[in-house]
């Protein structure tokens, strides 16, 4: 098999940002895969696989994420993290139901 590199750059859309449980969903859905995945904000470069690295970057609502991903499963690692930030991490659904 050969080595992939693949790269995309996201913007966070839930309310709260890039807290626990998303930096949570993040680090288990990248240790799926065989590649080694780096996530940059702001020129921190941290381990996809890590959530406290995740939550170093303090990323908010409206930062811009750069996922990048070196190995076999590349492109499929960095689509299913993209999928994850792209759809709020399931959170932009329960903000509004928490409200009520």
């Amino acid at each position: 098999m050969t080595e992939q590199s693949a790269s995309i750059t996201v913007k966070i859309t839930n309310e709260q940002g890039l807290h626990a449980r998303p930096a949570n969903l993040i680090a288990r859905r990248a240790a799926e895969f065989e590649s080694a995945i780096e996530i940059v904000k702001d020129g921190n470069q941290v381990d996809a696989k890590s959530i406290l690295g995740l939550m170093t970057l303090a990323a908010e609502q409206g930062s811009e994420l750069a996922i990048t991903a070196n190995g076999p499963d590349a492109e499929a690692a960095i689509n299913a993290l993209a999928e994850l930030v792209q759809n709020g991490f399931d959170e932009l659904h329960q903000t509004s139901t928490q409200e009520e």
